[in-house]
């Protein structure tokens, strides 16, 4: 079978490449799957290259996630035919992922594929679509509900960001989506967003804790200082989904937002969440996420664009959701 293969040279240097591996090279696990399409992450990007401390040993294979066909299960859960999808559990991290033609897993790492759900849109939400429903999910647990304001998306034209605009706008929501390239406004605009923020205007770190209240909510991809200055902007009892650091890990905030305003700041993780929480999120996402503006985000690649695409993602040169079809 052919998979990208990530190796480290006796000078510490890792090089990826489209290998031929056998079955028998696959790590031990419970179900075997016949991948058919995986995504690209920043977490995959990091993977490819100099693995950013995911990576424990190599050789490697990367791909956080992955979606296909069971061909055979040690789990009464899983039978051949089924078709499933993961994300998460620090599979292409620590465990081989998806960027082959077959992978083997734990079954609980699985989650069943909603039949509304083909194994290609299924990679088109990936972690982030998957992490963006977590987020909008939280935010609607917490009292946000159309009618109550804007909703702000931070790095809007990413992957995450992106399934959230699309998400929010078919939910009836107005979104308001904040990037730094003015050339994505017709993508983000197609996708529902209502008003385009540029990421200038609310970049900048301000003195006063507090602004004028417009967010009814957020969804966060940035963190750093953005995430700062948004927490002062929220309406009374507002909160914000944070899912990514692209701005930075460090938060130069007060806990004025927090006392005053009765603002909530709440943490996403889509690695290790619970199996529950998992199979709730893809049906909300084959029931709200529209798949015609799903297929706007979608670039489509081979396991051979996958070095290339990796580095890009690094330097945010990659606008929506790419799709691996890992048999091309």
């Amino acid at each position: 079978m052919r998979a990208v293969v990530v190796r480290k040279d006796e000078d510490g240097k890792t090089h990826a490449a489209v290998e031929e591996i056998a079955e028998s090279d696959l790590p031990a696990g419970d179900v075997t799957v016949a991948v058919e399409y995986s995504t690209l992450n920043y977490k995959d990007g990091l993977c490819l290259g100099p693995g950013g401390g995911l990576v424990r040993s190599y050789p490697h294979v990367p791909g956080i996630d992955f979606a296909g066909t069971v061909t055979a299960s040690d789990d009464p859960r899983y039978a051949q035919g089924d078709r499933v999808v993961l994300t998460g559990w620090r599979v292409g991290e620590v465990w081989w992922g998806g960027y082959a033609e077959m992978a083997r897993v734990k079954a609980d790492w699985l989650v069943p594929l909603p039949d509304a759900i083909s194994t290609r849109a299924a990679m088109a939400v990936g972690t982030a679509g998957f992490t963006a429903m977590l987020a909008i999910m939280a935010l609607e647990d917490h009292g946000l509900a159309p009618g109550t304001g804007e909703v702000l998306v931070t790095g809007a034209a990413g992957g995450v960001g992106s399934v959230a605009t699309a998400i929010l706008a078919a939910k009836g929501y107005d979104v308001a989506a904040v990037t730094g390239r003015p050339e994505t406004e017709a993508y983000l605009r197609g996708l529902g967003a209502t008003r385009i923020v540029p990421r200038e205007e609310i970049a900048e770190t301000v003195k006063r804790p507090l602004e004028s209240e417009s967010w009814a909510g957020c969804v966060d991809a940035v963190g750093g200082p953005m995430l700062a200055r948004v927490l002062g902007q929220m309406k009374y009892g507002g909160s914000v989904a944070a899912v990514g650091l692209a701005g930075g890990a460090g938060l130069p905030a007060t806990v004025i937002p927090f006392l005053l305003r009765g603002v909530n700041l709440l943490g996403i993780d889509s690695v290790m969440r619970p199996y529950e929480d998992r199979v709730r999120a893809w049906d909300a996402i084959a029931a709200h996420l529209p798949m015609e503006k799903l297929e706007a985000m979608i670039r489509p690649a081979g396991l051979a664009d996958l070095p290339e695409l990796g580095a890009a993602i690094l330097k945010g040169q990659v606008q929506g959701r790419v799709v691996v079809d890992v048999r091309a």
